[in-house]
């Protein structure tokens, strides 16, 4: 054990530390803003990617660039319509993509106010997903827009912006109709509810959602240099979409790079991982990765992208 005399040590105080004063958070206090929480977070982390993020968002909406919003249905049932509406209306979001699912629950919400079931007490007797008026309404609407010349999205949101819904100021379709922003709708037949009734068609379907696809590629190709892409809750269909859509507009136009993408769910996914926030920066950008709860973590970017881009014009 005499080698232990021969260690070589230093001073604590030369060494490069990550962590500094200037980083940690400030205590809480009575009667804070938002504004000043925010602020009062540490410069650590994931703190420190949210900041990246929301300063890209607030960039991207000065420059008048894309800031697409893809959402897993689920995100809908969290409650969180009025809050993407709000993103909608302060003209952030330039974009919304959703699942098939998406539009069944946004559909409920204008329809009563009120969605999702019981699923497995459902499951028992067979009546799972076989509400009437989701399939009659949804699919006459996919039927008729697209036969007209619509995608998917727009089919259903004119539908629901004309139809007597006593709800549907919550209605995410109808707002982002409203607003003359595109919804994206990406359908994997046999996933959703309203696949169970005779009145589904899955050609109209097909075609509407591919018509949605081709409206995908000609945002994502302005995304180039200062857009953002955000993904909340979709695993699988929202990022293999998206890669496509990247990739294609890659393939008919000009370079696609220099972008921020964030992927935000509850644990960590690998396709998300890899399509959001991997793969697409590789020739040029940033992309984050952001664990927490839709009901907490949307609210709380939605909210900071909002109190930014108003601090920000009170201060110009």
């Amino acid at each position: 054990m005499l080698y232990i005399t021969k260690v070589k040590t230093y001073s604590v105080k030369k060494r490069a530390s990550k962590v500094k004063m200037a980083d940690f958070a400030k205590p809480p206090a009575k009667g804070r803003s938002f504004r000043d929480f925010y602020h009062s977070l540490p410069h650590i982390l994931k703190t420190k990617d949210i900041r990246a993020l929301v300063d890209a968002i607030v960039a991207a909406r000065k420059k008048k660039k894309e800031v697409i919003f893809m959402a897993g249905a689920h995100v809908i049932k969290c409650g969180l319509n009025p809050v993407i509406i709000e993103l909608i209306k302060k003209k952030v979001i330039t974009c919304v993509c959703l699942n098939g699912a998406g539009i069944i629950h946004d559909f409920e919400i204008a329809l009563q106010g009120k969605t999702s079931e019981d699923v497995a007490e459902n499951l028992k007797n067979g009546t799972f997903g076989m509400g009437k008026e989701p399939a009659d309404f949804i699919n006459a609407a996919v039927k008729e827009g697209v036969g007209k010349g619509r995608g998917l999205g727009e089919s259903i949101a004119h539908a629901i912006h004309s139809a007597k819904l006593p709800y549907k100021n919550l209605s995410l379709l109808n707002n982002a109709y409203l607003h003359n922003i595109p919804v994206c709708v990406f359908v994997a037949i046999g996933t959703d509810i309203i696949h169970q009734h005779p009145s589904f068609d899955g050609s109209s379907t097909g075609e509407g959602s591919l018509r949605d696809f081709h409206i995908l590629v000609e945002h994502v190709s302005r995304i180039h240099n200062g857009g953002v892409v955000l993904n909340f809750g979709s695993t699988v269909i929202l990022p293999e979409v998206f890669l496509k859509a990247l990739n294609l507009a890659r393939n008919i136009s000009a370079p696609v790079k220099d972008f921020v993408t964030a992927n935000f769910d509850m644990i960590h996914h690998y396709r998300p991982s890899q399509n959001v926030v991997t793969r697409p920066v590789m020739s040029g950008g940033k992309g984050f990765y952001i664990i927490g709860h839709h009901e907490l973590m949307l609210p709380f970017l939605a909210q900071a992208v909002i109190e930014e881009t108003l601090g920000k014009k009170k201060k110009e």
